[in-house]
Order: structure tokens, then C-alpha cells, then sequence
């Protein structure tokens, strides 16, 4: 018995509509012109629809079958893409919430990075919608902030009707901020290899997971110039398409997959702003569709839009200084916030011993002005410090610095260090009764030895001399340690000033 054909339909997007006719799809574009495409002329749609086929069967062969002609009289006044219809209840955006779909994520994710495998690295001049550009005019940090403004720029009219303004202002402030500090690790990335020319559009609406293996459709044709991007930046649409549709989980393994498969590795910051720049795009999109009266566009812009702000919210990097006296905790602190944020740690008294020549646990007894606390190892020490720290945070890399920090000059070098790398600096200090202080660090001379040569006698002598810290938060370590935690956590993790 044969088994029937599905029903005919029709599909619209901002762009183009899709005839479903038995087991074909065939696709038209619409005669329009906008902010960043042209196909208001017959020879354009004809050029994009060959480029189309051409592009997508780099993912997709078997779907892309050729073109169709539509004739009138003799001549040729548009063109279809003719496509292999596929089932729409394969579509990974129809499968996100099934039992298997882990499964699914992951073949995704090595289809993906299977495909980027196969593209040549880009580097210095190439060719784009007919001008020479350079890579870096592209996926550097001016080629993304231009992105980003011309996302603005398009989103302009809807800034009132559909999107709230303070929250558009705080996505121009804030991707301009990370932009503003991140060009080393931008060029990194482009001289390792990793700018391609990609698929540009990866939406879990466009990806079906067959039997044999998962079809990606669709890629973005009418631009190399938006095609073209980090390897990271491709997958980061899918990453945030599957948020909006399945939570952050699903995102989080698709990335890590991804990263299994291809052997990228990146700065979660990065991966954070690329997400929330593929959700500002769809945002626009949104803004788009409900210019053209789609129902429920509008509502989805919004949801978009907040995807976005929401990581670049988390995009946003921290330098962290977590201080105090001997005996308060801080070094404990530290860690716990490196390993709940997955941040790296670096700590004073680690460095300070480096600097000298002696091992960590060796126990060195001298004052506080006195052997390798002398003022000017202590000025090292900190100058040290901070260049490693902004070594990290120019990689993109958030970081937390333990040390005493009780110098106010310190602490404005460390400000200064923020100020110039884009960073927001928050600043802990650790407190506790000098009687706790005495008895945690008798306790910890009595075990292991470890990196500090604080004795109980120092207390006293070191509150003493600690410059007044009116900018940090003071946090009780005597409580405890989940509640010392959270109360360093809150400071942190809290929304950040749209202005350095």
C-alpha cells in the first residue's frame, strides 16, 4: 500500500515563503528591500536563490535538489528553490522535550563541528558582497560592534511599540563595554584559525534529526559578511535557540559537545556574548515580523531581547578582590567563590613566595615589614598580582585576587586595572572577631602547612594598619561558610551598570 502524501501548506518568514506540495518544498523569495538585503529586482532573487543552493548543500545535499524557473510568457521572472520535503515532526524544535533529546543535542553538535571542520580558516583579505574586506574588519571588535549597531539601528522604530528603551540603551552600553576590552583575545582567536565562513542562521527550527543523522537547512545567503564569524559565534545561535526553547541545560551541553567534538576552546564571557548577540538578531527578526503583521511576533521580540540582555548581563567581566586581616577567612572565601563561578583564584601569598624563591608551605617567621614582607617585595607582589590578573581578564577571562588588600593605593590599582580593561571591579572584604581570628589561625599553624606565614601575634598589628575600605562589602566569615558564600555572591552576581 502506498502511503499517502502529507498536505499541502505554506510556510512564511520575513523573507521568503515555502509551497509544502507532496514530498517537495519549494521556496520563494520576496521582492523586498530593507536595512540589509536587496531583493527588490528579478536578477537579485535569481542570484540568491542559486546561491542558496549552492550554500546549503555544503550541510545538506540530499535536500537540495535544483531550482525551478517561474515563466511568463518567455520569460524568466523568478526562480524557486526546489528542497526535499522533511518531516516536520523530525524538527529539533519538535524534539526538545522528548527523552531522547540529549541524544539528539549531541549529534547535533558533532554534525555542527563536523561541518565547520570542513571549512577553510579566513584570514587577512577576502572577498564580501563584492567589496575586500579584512577578517579582522569582520570578527574583530569593531566588525561586531558595527553588527551590533546596525541591529539597533533596524530595531529603531520598535523601541517604544515593542521593546522597552532603558533596556535597548543597556545592550548598546553593555556590548560596547566587552567589545571596548577584548580585542587581544579577538585576534587570538582569528590567528588560531577559528573565523570560517559558516552556516550564520542555525535555528532548532531549520534542523531535522533523521534516522541517519541530523539535516541542517537554511544557512544565511544574502550576506557573507554575516556569514562569515568565530566558529564559537555559529554555534552560540543554536546555543541560544535552544535556551529560549529548553532552558539553559540544553544550551550548556549542546556548547560542551560542541567543544568535545571539535577541540575549541573559548572564555565563558565570549561564549555569553555571542548568545546574546544571535538573540539581539532574532530580536530584530522579531521586530520584522511584527512590522508585517505576524501574530505574536512582538511578544517574541521581547522575549528575545531579554535572552539578550540577560547574557550580556553575565557576559560582563569581574575582578574580584576578596581582602581582610590574617585569621578572617578571605583565602577560604576565595576559593569557594573560584569554584562556584569556575573562575581562576590567584592569591598574594602564593605569589609573594614565588617572587622569593621559597616553596608554599614553607613557614617563614618574620613582622609584617620584615624578610619577604618587607615594603618594597610587598609592592612587587601586588604589581605582580595585577598583571596576571589582567593577562585573564584581557583573555576574557573573569578573576577573583586574594590578597590582604588593606592599602588603599592598592586597591585604586586595582580599580585602575578594571577601569581600563572594561571590567566591573567588586571588592569583599572578610571580617571577623579578632578572637576568631587568633584561634582559626592557631588552628591552621597546628595542621598542613600552607602558603601563609600569618601567626596569632599579627592580628592585632595588621587591623591596625588597614586603610578604611568604604567601597567594599563586608562579609561576617564567622557565620556560615554557605551564608559567608551568598552574602559575596550577591555583589557579584548582581546586574551590572550599563557604564564602567
Amino acid at each position: 500500500m502506498v502511503a499517502p502524501l502529507p498536505s499541502p501548506a505554506i510556510a512564511e518568514t520575513h523573507i521568503s515563503t515555502v509551497a509544502f506540495i507532496g514530498e517537495r518544498a519549494y521556496k520563494l523569495l520576496k521582492p523586498l528591500r530593507n536595512d540589509f538585503l536587496d531583493y527588490s529586482t528579478t536578477a537579485a532573487r535569481l542570484g540568491a536563490v542559486q546561491a542558496e543552493l549552492t550554500l546549503n548543500r555544503r550541510l545538506s545535499p540530499d535536500v537540495y535538489l535544483g531550482t525551478a524557473d517561474v515563466v511568463e510568457g518567455d520569460e524568466v521572472v523568478d526562480r524557486m528553490l526546489v528542497m526535499r520535503r522533511l518531516p516536520a515532526d523530525r524538527k529539533l524544535s519538535n524534539l526538545v522535550a522528548t527523552p531522547d533529546r540529549d541524544d539528539i543535542i549531541r549529534q547535533v553538535a558533532r554534525e555542527v563541528a563536523r561541518f565547520h571542520s570542513t571549512l577553510p580558516p579566513l584570514a587577512g583579505g577576502d572577498e564580501a558582497n563584492g567589496a575586500t574586506v579584512t577578517v579582522a574588519d569582520i570578527a574583530g571588535p569593531d566588525g561586531l560592534a558595527r553588527n551590533w549597531e546596525d541591529n539597533l539601528a533596524t530595531m529603531a522604530p520598535f523601541v517604544g511599540p515593542v521593546l522597552v528603551a532603558a533596556d535597548v540603551e543597556q545592550v548598546r552600553a553593555l556590548h560596547h563595554r566587552y567589545l571596548d576590552g577584548r580585542r587581544q583575545l579577538l585576534e587570538q582567536r582569528i590567528a588560531a584559525g577559528l573565523v570560517r565562513d559558516g552556516h550564520g542562521d542555525l535555528t532548532a527550527e531549520d534542523i531535522f534529526c533523521l534516522a541517519d543523522g541530523p539535516r541542517i537547512l537554511d544557512c544565511l545567503a544574502f550576506d557573507r559578511r554575516l556569514r562569515i564569524g568565530d566558529v564559537l559565534l555559529d554555534i552560540a545561535f543554536l546555543a541560544m535557540d535552544l535556551e529560549r526553547l529548553a532552558g539553559p541545560a540544553a544550551s550548556q551541553k549542546l556548547m560542551a559537545w560542541y567543544g568535545e567534538y571539535s577541540g575549541e576552546h573559548h572564555p565563558s564571557s565570549l561564549a555569553h556574548h555571542y548568545v546574546a548577540y544571535r538573540a539581539h538578531v532574532r530580536a530584530k527578526v522579531a521586530c520584522l515580523g511584527h512590522d508585517q503583521g505576524q501574530p505574536g511576533a512582538a511578544q517574541l521580540a521581547r522575549t528575545y531581547h531579554d535572552l539578550c540582555l540577560r547574557h550580556l548581563r553575565l557576559a560582563a567581566l569581574r575582578l574580584v578582590l576578596v581582602g581582610g586581616g590574617p585569621g578572617t577567612g578571605k583565602t577560604t572565601l576565595a576559593g569557594q567563590l573560584s569554584e562556584e563561578l569556575r573562575w581562576p583564584v590567584l592569591g598574594s601569598d602564593e605569589l609573594r613566595k614565588d617572587l622569593t624563591g621559597h616553596a608554599h608551605s614553607e613557614r617563614l617567621s618574620s613582622g609584617l615589614d620584615e624578610g619577604i614582607y618587607r615594603p618594597e617585595i610587598t609592592e612587587e607582589t601586588y604589581r605582580a598580582l595585577l598583571g596576571q590578573a589582567e593577562v585573564l581578564l584581557d583573555g576574557g577571562e573573569s578573576v577573583v585576587l586574594d590578597a590582604s588588600w588593606s592599602r588603599h593605593h592598592h586597591r585604586e590599582a586595582a580599580a585602575d586595572l578594571a577601569r581600563r580593561v572594561g571590567a566591573i571591579l567588586v571588592e569583599v572584604e572578610c571580617s571577623v572577631p579578632p578572637d576568631t581570628a587568633r584561634q582559626r589561625i592557631t588552628a591552621r599553624l597546628a595542621g598542613a602547612a600552607d602558603a601563609s606565614d600569618a601567626t596569632p601575634d599579627l592580628v592585632d598589628q595588621a587591623l591596625g594598619r588597614r586603610d578604611p575600605w568604604p567601597g567594599a562589602v563586608t562579609v561576617d566569615t564567622s557565620a556560615d561558610r554557605a551564608v559567608s558564600l551568598a552574602a559575596a555572591l550577591e555583589p557579584i552576581v548582581a546586574a551590572p551598570a550599563a557604564h564602567p
